[in-house]
């Protein structure tokens, strides 16, 4: 099934009806990161004469609506709908150049190069090779890290001739939907959407590949995968656990209007509660929200609640406050989400003390309405990893209802 995850958000109305506006068509974007370019597509939309169009982000079977779009000085401003960056541009209607920039705390620059051209349909070469190689299937993957240390996933691919999608799954989460293609017996994948920034290349020699990766303006691994249609990875439901002597969480933290909420609260009481580990600037804390937010909307009156707990990049509350407000707004999210600290791993174990650590955002915790927790659940594995998610969404029905009935 083709999923499609739009945010929808209000206009800016150009005031300069003179400034050339982009084409509507497809568009081939890239932006440069550690000297690499980062392909993807962009669909420029018509939306009306008075309102700039809209952009829409294409990675796989994803697709990013973006629609707030304003003209500074001459400049296109695009804002990313849930993340706190933007895609700058000067204006114009077959080629535009400029810079993806994310809005960190403290003045911090994060900037790289954005380039886009109209009517190039290609993500990555325009006439690749025929291939020699087919890796459709499952992989057992190894990251290594420059320093030596190593992390193990899992690879999901899926090819039609030269064209291919798939992600790479981890203990703690997934890569979300990456697309690209083989050429000869090379891979070359990629995504964008506003956060991560990631291109994976690699070589494949019979049932091994063995590659790079680049993501952001620093990091890089490399891998090696091979085929193995049982791989596995290490339960999530036993990574993050309560310790010794804990059967209960306990926390205080304030809510959006600076209040403080607790599980003691009387809203939670008798209740079975979800309390969600997450941050407004990770790709598969969003992923996981996009499918709480209408489950609890749905079973809210059922007796379930949901908390959220955000772990930030800012340490400051007025800072924090308006990028998870942006998230609960473009994602509908009804629950309380609280501010909970920063994203340090560190810190983050010193606001629950009774887990033996932070491991992974998104963590998800299941609470009974005795207030027991019952499961952890550490990381996501989001609409980009097919049957996996689909068996998540399925097991995590069954054990809330389960709680419910009780």
């Amino acid at each position: 099934m083709k999923h499609i995850l739009i945010f929808a958000i209000g206009c800016s109305i150009l005031t300069a009806a003179a400034q050339p506006m982009p084409s509507v068509g497809t568009w081939r974007a890239t932006v440069t990161i550690q000297n690499k370019e980062v392909p993807f597509l962009i669909e420029v939309k018509p939306r009306s004469p008075e309102a700039p169009p809209i952009f829409v982000i294409r990675n796989g079977q994803e697709r990013i609506e973006a629609t707030d779009v304003s003209l500074r000085n001459d400049s296109l401003v695009i804002s990313m709908p849930v993340f706190d960056s933007e895609i700058i541009v000067k204006a114009g209607s077959k080629h535009l150049t400029g810079f993806f920039r994310k809005n960190l705390p403290g003045n911090a620059i994060y900037r790289v190069p954005f380039e886009a051209r109209y009517g190039e349909m290609h993500r990555f070469q325009k006439n690749p090779k025929p291939v020699t190689a087919q890796i459709s299937g499952k992989w057992e993957v190894v990251f290594t890290n420059p320093d030596g240390r190593t992390s193990q996933a899992i690879g999901i691919f899926h090819q039609n001739d030269n064209d291919l999608t798939g992600t790479f799954l981890t203990p703690t989460g997934d890569y979300r939907f990456l697309e690209g293609q083989i050429s000869d017996n090379r891979l070359s994948l990629s995504t964008f959407n506003g956060e991560s920034i990631l291109l994976f290349e690699g070589a494949v020699k019979g049932d091994s590949i063995t590659g790079e990766t680049w993501s952001g303006i620093s990091g890089y691994r490399r891998w090696h995968a091979r085929r193995n249609e049982n791989a596995h990875l290490p339960d999530p439901e036993k990574l993050t656990y309560l310790k010794p002597g804990y059967d209960r969480l306990s926390f205080r933290f304030p809510n959006m209007e600076n209040q403080p909420v607790s599980l003691d609260d009387p809203r939670y009481k008798g209740k079975v509660v979800i309390v969600q580990l997450l941050g407004s600037w990770c790709p598969n804390c969003m992923d996981e929200t996009a499918f709480l937010a209408p489950y609890y909307d749905a079973h809210k009156d059922k007796g379930l609640e949901v908390i959220g707990l955000a772990y930030e990049r800012s340490p400051q509350f007025e800072e924090a406050r308006p990028r998870i407000l942006k998230m609960m707004k473009r994602l509908n999210v009804h629950y309380e989400v609280l501010f909970a600290g920063t994203t340090d791993k560190e810190a983050a174990n010193q606001t629950l003390p009774m887990l033996n650590a932070v491991i992974a955002y998104p963590t998800t915790i299941f609470i009974d309405k005795k207030g027991v927790v019952r499961k952890i659940h550490t990381g996501f594995s989001g609409p980009g990893t097919g049957h996996y998610y689909t068996e998540y969404v399925e097991e995590f029905d069954r054990f809330v209802k389960q709680l419910l009935s009780e």
